[in-house]
């Protein structure tokens, strides 16, 4: 069941489309209410979902709807900003060659991807390990999850 969802990325990014807005149109209540409490109520159902859907790690900086709806933190190597130089002929990975390359993956499904697809070419800020089991959508509402690990300068501030 869970993967008929995975191989339909234009409907995870409506859906995931109507959530975020849905999030931000909730984070005044979110913030009264407090992001500790409601992180609380809403990381076990988060969690369920996106393991089951996405074989998501809980790095706490989901960026599924900028890679294809493929998670980068199943590529052993943990890449978030593209594939390594072992990508297979066929497209698998080097590490574990029953597996199709994470980001062959999220290429193939951005071209599917209207709303969000464009955004596979943007730079990622690497995982912040401090951010790990903890709620995505809070971080997103907190903007902790664009904050880099300490000494990591984003691209724009390095080239500028």
């Amino acid at each position: 069941m869970f993967q008929f969802f995975r191989n339909r990325p234009a409907l995870l990014e409506k859906t995931y489309q109507i959530a975020e807005r849905a999030a931000w149109a909730l984070n005044p209540l979110i913030a009264k209410i407090g992001y500790e409490r409601v992180a609380r109520l809403i990381t076990p159902a988060e969690d369920f979902a996106k393991e089951r859907v996405f074989g998501c790690h809980h790095c706490g900086q989901c960026i599924l709807h900028s890679t294809g709806m493929s998670c980068p933190m199943e590529c052993p190597k943990n890449l978030r900003n593209g594939p390594c130089g072992g990508v297979r002929p066929s497209g698998h990975c080097e590490v574990k060659p029953e597996m199709r390359c994470v980001w062959v993956v999220a290429y193939e499904n951005s071209r599917q991807m209207p709303i969000y697809g464009h955004e596979l070419i943007e730079i990622q800020p690497p995982v912040n390990r401090r951010l790990e089991h903890t709620s995505a959508w809070i971080n997103m509402l907190t903007g902790v999850d664009k904050q880099g690990p300490a000494g990591w300068a984003p691209i724009e501030e390095v080239i500028g």
